[in-house]
């Protein structure tokens, strides 16, 4: 199993997603740079979040036009799987691979916290290895995490099931207090109708050892490469 992990210019979170997926979760990974065009040799790609081209223009807006956003978007019509963590969830929506969009936080402030997130499906290749309802504790970082879609996106978002990760509180309840973000009807994370493509803002990344507090971001790796591979590894 060989994950590509994007480098845009700008980007800073890279480096913890290569070392998530390498020392802590051992897999094979490599950087790919956003000119590649080729990703014949990865079996699942992850756009990694950070400031792609400092955010100067919309998050995610100019890091949509690089040569490797071709490549992720005929990546992902084959079926294989793209996996888009904060900026990366960004860039998605830019390019179209998502619906929706990203907002400035609801607040106007930049949170970096802790967040508790419910799994609303488990039937997909991000969230196999969860239990459906199975609250999972992971970081945000950022300052655009503001989920948007007009109703009838919303709708059929919910219709298809395409919702599989909103903030929570710790015992599961959803409120939209519990938000870091003001994100409409707490989504944290979503599917293309696919399946195949999904964008969250929490850094599960950020929660694949126990030194930093969680593992739980395991989850999500764990249930990509089980969907590859098609074993059944245990987080």
């Amino acid at each position: 199993m060989r994950f590509g992990v994007t480098v845009f210019p700008g980007t800073n979170c890279e480096m913890d997603t290569l070392h998530a997926l390498r020392e802590a979760l051992g897999y094979e990974a490599d950087y790919i740079w956003h000119q590649e065009r080729d990703l014949s040799r990865f079996d699942a790609v992850v756009i990694a979040g950070g400031f792609s081209y400092g955010d100067y223009l919309r998050t995610g807006a100019v890091a949509r036009f690089s040569p490797v956003m071709e490549a992720v978007a005929e990546f992902a019509e084959q079926g294989r799987l793209v996996l888009g963590v904060c900026n990366g969830f960004q860039i998605l929506c830019e390019a179209g691979l998502l619906p929706g969009a990203l907002q400035r936080n609801v607040h106007l402030q930049f949170r970096c916290s802790w967040s508790h997130l419910r799994v609303e499906n488990n039937a997909t290749p991000f969230t196999s290895a969860c239990r459906e309802g199975q609250v999972l504790q992971v970081p945000v970082n950022h300052g655009e995490g503001n989920y948007f879609a007009d109703a009838d996106t919303l709708a059929e978002l919910n219709r298809n099931h395409q919702v599989l990760l909103r903030y929570c509180d710790a015992d599961g309840s959803v409120d939209p207090a519990i938000s870091p973000n003001g994100s409409v009807e707490n989504i944290a994370g979503i599917s293309n109708k696919q399946g195949n493509v999904m964008g969250l803002m929490p850094h599960p990344e950020r929660a694949a050892e126990a030194i930093l507090g969680s593992t739980d971001g395991r989850y999500i790796f764990t249930s990509m490469v089980n969907y590859v591979t098609g074993r059944t590894a245990r987080v």
